[in-house]
C-alpha cells in the first residue's frame, strides 16, 4: 500500500476514495480500521471512522489507531481527510487530530486544504466559500452539529489546534513549486506546523497535490487527492488496475436520509417515490419498531424514502427537548437496524444520505470493506458491499435534485 487515508466519517471517506480511482490508484475503503493486512494489490486504502462528532481524546484514539494499521501496510503518504465544509466546531476533532498526527509522524508541515471546486467549495485568503458566498452565510451555520459560523480557516483551526496556523495564499501557490516550498518552509520555521493552502480550481489542486509529493502527512478534502496518484505513477509504482464494477440489477431500493442539509431537504421534496418520515417523538417512544418501517418500505410501489431529515429550527427543538444525543444515538440505531432489515428483505441497493447517517448504515449491514465504483454525482460513488448490496452513501450537501432517483438507476445499471 502506498497511501493510505483517514476519513472522519463514511460518506466523505466514499468521496476520496472515488477520487483515488478516479486518478487510478486500486483503492479500497475499509469500515473502520481492519484487522488484517491488506491484500497486496491495494495502492491506497481508505479507513473510513465516525470521529466527526465524537468527544476529541476518542477521535484522536481511533485516528492513532488507524495510522498504526496503515504504517504497517507500508504506506509512505498518509491524508486526514475532512468535510469539504470543515464541520467541526472550536472544540472540534480537526485540529487535535491532525496535531496527533503530525506528532506520530514527526512532520513539522502539514497542508490543510477542504476546497473541491467541482462541488462549489473554494479557499481564498484563508476563507472558505460555498459557491458564490462564504461558508457562515451558506446554511451551514445552522448545521445541527457543527455549525459553521466563521468562514476563515485560520483563526477557526487555531482555536482547536495546539500551534499556530499557516498560509499559502494563491499568488504564491500559482507562482510554482519551489515558490510553495519556500513559502511552506518560511510558515513551518515560523512554527506554523498546519497551513491553510488557497485554492479555487482543480488546477490549483493538482500543484498543491504535485508540491506535497515527499509530504509524509496531508489533511483536507477528497480535493486534495487529485494531484496526489501521480506522483506515485511518475514513480512507477502503480498497476493501473482500478475501477472495475458490475452493476446490481436484480432486488429493489431504497433511500434512507438523516441529513437535515439544505441540498437533502430540496432532494427529498423533489423525491417522486412514497416518502415515510420518522419523528422524534416517534423514534424515541418505547414502543417505536423498526420492522414496521421495513413492512411499510415492502408495500411501496417505486423507490420508498424514509427520512428523518428535517428544517433546522424544528431540529434544534427536538434535541432541546429530548437531549441532542440521545437522539443521535436513537437515529443511527434505527437506521442500522432499518438497513440490515431490509436488506434481509431483499433490497440489494441502498441510498443514503448524510455522514452519520451513512455510517450508521455501514455498520449496521457489517459491511468491513467496500468496493468503489463509478461516480454517480460528484464527490459521490457507487459502492459494493457485498456480492447482493450495493450502496451510495451522500454527504448532506452533495448532489443534485433528483439524488435519489439518479443513484438507484445507476446501482442497477440503467443510466
Amino acid at each position: 500500500m502506498l497511501l493510505g487515508a483517514i476519513g472522519d466519517d463514511f460518506t466523505g471517506s466514499g468521496d476520496l476514495a472515488n477520487t483515488l480511482v478516479k486518478q487510478g490508484m486500486a483503492t479500497t475503503l475499509y469500515s473502520g480500521i481492519p484487522t488484517s493486512p491488506a491484500a497486496e494489490e491495494i495502492e491506497a486504502g481508505v479507513i473510513a471512522l465516525k470521529t466527526r462528532s465524537v468527544p476529541v481524546d476518542q477521535a484522536v484514539t481511533a485516528s492513532l489507531a488507524a495510522l498504526d494499521w496503515l504504517r504497517a501496510q507500508g504506506c509512505r503518504q498518509f491524508l486526514f481527510k475532512y468535510c469539504s465544509t470543515f464541520d467541526s466546531t472550536p472544540q472540534g476533532n480537526i485540529g487535535p487530530v491532525a496535531d496527533a498526527l503530525a506528532d506520530a509522524l514527526g512532520v513539522d508541515r502539514a497542508l490543510v486544504c477542504p476546497a473541491f471546486p467541482e462541488t462549489g467549495r473554494t479557499i481564498y485568503m484563508g476563507h472558505l466559500f460555498v459557491g458564490d458566498v462564504l461558508l457562515s452565510e451558506s446554511g451551514m451555520q445552522d448545521h445541527p452539529l457543527t455549525p459553521m459560523t466563521d468562514p476563515d480557516l485560520r483563526r477557526w483551526l487555531a482555536l482547536q489546534s495546539a500551534s499556530e496556523v499557516g498560509h499559502l495564499p494563491l499568488p504564491t501557490l500559482r507562482a510554482g513549486k519551489d515558490a510553495i516550498a519556500e513559502r511552506l518552509d518560511a510558515e513551518a520555521s515560523a512554527g506554523r506546523r498546519l497551513i491553510v493552502a488557497d485554492t479555487v480550481a482543480d488546477d490549483d489542486l493538482i500543484l498543491l497535490g504535485r508540491a506535497a509529493a515527499e509530504h509524509r502527512l496531508i489533511t483536507g478534502g477528497s480535493g486534495i487527492a487529485l494531484g496526489l496518484p501521480e506522483n506515485f505513477r511518475a514513480a512507477g509504482l502503480l498497476s493501473g488496475t482500478a475501477g472495475d464494477w458490475t452493476p446490481q440489477h436484480d432486488g429493489r431500493g431504497a433511500v434512507l436520509s438523516g441529513s437535515c442539509s439544505r441540498a437533502t431537504r430540496g432532494q427529498i421534496a423533489n423525491h417522486q417515490g412514497p416518502a415515510r418520515q420518522v419523528t422524534p417523538d416517534e423514534v424515541i417512544a418505547e414502543d417505536f419498531a423498526v420492522g414496521a418501517l421495513a413492512d411499510w418500505a415492502v408495500a411501496q410501489d417505486g423507490l420508498p424514502l424514509i427520512y428523518s431529515s428535517d428544517d433546522p429550527e424544528d431540529v434544534s427543538a427536538a434535541q432541546r427537548k429530548h437531549d441532542r444525543d440521545r437522539l443521535a444515538a436513537a437515529f443511527d440505531g434505527m437506521f442500522a437496524d432499518l438497513a440490515r432489515d431490509l436488506a434481509a428483505r431483499g433490497f440489494t441497493r441502498l441510498v443514503t444520505a448524510g455522514g452519520e447517517t451513512s455510517g450508521a448504515v455501514v455498520e449496521g449491514l457489517g459491511a468491513d470493506r467496500l468496493t468503489v465504483g463509478p461516480q454517480i454525482d460528484p464527490g459521490v460513488p457507487m459502492l459494493r458491499a457485498r456480492p447482493d448490496l450495493t450502496l451510495a452513501l451522500k454527504s448532506g450537501n452533495f448532489g443534485g435534485a433528483d439524488f435519489f432517483a439518479k443513484a438507484d438507476a445507476m446501482l442497477r445499471g440503467e443510466r
